[in-house]
């Protein structure tokens, strides 16, 4: 029996869908278990449970806040939420005799569905596909992966687990490069041995970073940029950033948890040893690239029921006490430079790290700061003064389009990064002012591509450049396009004529060490085919 109704308490309206298959006995119990996860948050779940015979209860909740307005005095809204969930089903079910306990639940996901892993074959193997048919279904509101996403619906709010920061806003987990929702998607089309997402698993196991053999290096203090009296060692660090999200990724799609001990020890081992990062002014490159490169893999091992939460809870203190305060301060004294000096990825990947950070501690105000930057920042970070020239054609150009190619694709791979992230969370950067960020990417693949582009004279403090940069020019490919495909092309039915030409290029896309030993090869975290084919 299914029953679907809409409640409302104050000012939140809430959606309840309810789903009962009952057999033989007719007694049920609904466990509504609510307990601050960290200080200054609250965690929600709704569990089914039985009394005598076998009862299942598949009961999923999706809470919207009227915006612009404060939930409850107390800024707690899952009392006032709970009272409507019990009100709400004694008027629904009349009959269940409903009995409700509040109870103390582990702040990681209780119903992460676990998957054997696929085989490294095409087939992506029967065992995980026999897994994936058990699979629940992720809810979403319009999530790019939701059966809705093909009408451009809102970004949404994966159900798996959702946590309310002391400001009052809701953070989905995982949510940053993927949701639970995109994990469903993966395993339900590796089943199914489509491609090129089959291409792109074998793409993954086939990383030396995702094998059971890795282990990691740690050290107490990571240089990047020459230091008078540490040698440079950060490829260290990217090294193991790169394998944690790579052998996390194995577990989560493939559901052995010899890969999650495997990235958890990979996490633990930094968050138990790191102690500072510096070097030169390089050092604000390692606070960014590879302090969002780690916050994603641990907002994905966050759901494993083997990572304690004391474990968790020290590794969001090395990414809130070590890179969060490096990030805050690039943005806000850029090393004491003036304020257009440095190029535009180095605020890009700081951006990047402080809003992985923000969702990783379910803190609101680091999470909005990033935001915020892009929309009003004073560096070459923020949206204007990054794609600062907009063009007829759908063209836009970027700040680092006169330095050299490198250069400027790494800055359409870091903003198509914090886009995805955010999309997650529900905010669309990716359609910021008519869809800049498109315009910026396709104006990079075109000229990349061969092809012209308009070009005008840049000017900063520090140098005029008047023509665009030929150093680097042609189709290097790094693994970022099938963000741009699959949100632009896919999900919203946008024309993209070069960013789909680059996409094929560089399909089946790969992760850290597929494209070079040194540190351009792991500014990407990667797997794009993989993790972003919507078809």
């Amino acid at each position: 029996m299914n029953r679907s109704f809409t409640a409302w308490q104050g000012d939140h309206t809430l959606r309840i869908k309810l789903g009962i298959d009952v057999d033989m006995m007719n007694r049920r119990t609904l466990a509504i278990a609510s307990r601050p996860s960290s200080p200054g948050q609250t965690t929600t779940k709704i569990a089914g449970g039985n009394g005598h015979g076998r009862t299942k209860i598949g009961l999923i909740v999706l809470v919207s806040f009227c915006l612009g307005l404060q939930s409850c005095e107390d800024r707690n809204p899952v009392t006032p939420l709970v009272n409507v969930i019990v009100a709400a089903l004694s008027t629904a079910f009349p009959d269940t005799g409903t009995e409700t306990t509040a109870s103390a639940t582990n702040s990681e996901s209780q119903n992460n569905s676990q998957t054997t892993e696929p085989q490294p074959d095409s087939a992506a193997g029967q065992k995980a596909a026999e897994q994936v048919s058990k699979t629940p279904t992720s809810t979403t509101n319009g999530n790019a992966t939701s059966a809705n996403a093909a009408a451009g619906a809102n970004p949404a709010v994966d159900a798996n687990t959702v946590t309310t920061s002391s400001g009052g806003r809701k953070f989905i987990h995982p949510g940053l490069l993927q949701t639970q929702a995109d994990f469903d998607r993966i395993i339900a089309m590796l089943k199914a041995k489509s491609e090129p997402t089959v291409s792109g698993w074998q793409r993954l196991i086939n990383n030396s970073h995702s094998s059971l053999k890795y282990s990691p290096r740690p050290v107490s203090l990571v240089i990047r940029g020459k230091n008078p009296t540490h040698p440079e060692n950060y490829a260290l660090l990217f090294n193991d950033a790169a394998a944690a999200y790579a052998l996390a990724l194995r577990w989560k799609i493939g559901g052995d948890d010899a890969y999650a001990d495997r990235a958890v020890k990979v996490l633990n081992a930094w968050s138990s040893t790191l102690t500072a990062v510096d070097g030169s002014s390089d050092k604000f490159l390692a606070s960014g690239i590879y302090g969002y490169e780690l916050a994603n893999a641990a907002e994905i091992m966050r759901t494993y029921k083997g990572w304690s939460a004391d474990d968790f809870s020290k590794f969001q203190n090395m990414m809130l006490t070590i890179f969060y305060p490096m990030n805050h301060d690039f943005l806000v004294r850029h090393n004491g430079a003036k304020i257009d000096h440095y190029w535009a990825n180095w605020d890009l990947c700081n951006i990047a790290s402080m809003l992985a950070i923000g969702v990783l501690t379910d803190r609101e105000d680091i999470y909005k700061e990033a935001i915020n930057y892009l929309y009003n920042g004073a560096g070459n970070g923020a949206f204007h003064k990054m794609f600062w020239k907009a063009y007829d054609g759908g063209l836009a150009q970027g700040q680092e389009a006169g330095r050299d190619q490198g250069h400027a694709m790494l800055d359409i791979a870091l903003i198509s990064a914090i886009c995805q992230m955010a999309w997650s969370q529900g905010d669309d950067l990716y359609g910021y002012d008519n869809n800049l960020v498109l315009a910026g990417a396709e104006y990079v693949a075109k000229y990349n591509l061969g092809y012209d582009v308009p070009y005008t004279t840049y000017k900063n403090s520090d140098t005029t450049q008047t023509s665009i940069s030929e150093g680097s020019r042609g189709p290097n490919v790094r693994p970022m396009w099938e963000m741009f495909y699959n949100h632009y092309v896919v999900l919203k039915g946008l024309d993209a004529p070069y960013v789909s030409t680059f996409t094929t290029l560089a399909r089946p896309e790969g992760g850290g060490g597929d494209y070079g030993p040194n540190s351009g090869g792991y500014d990407q975290l990667g797997y794009g085919t993989l993790l972003y084919t919507l078809h």
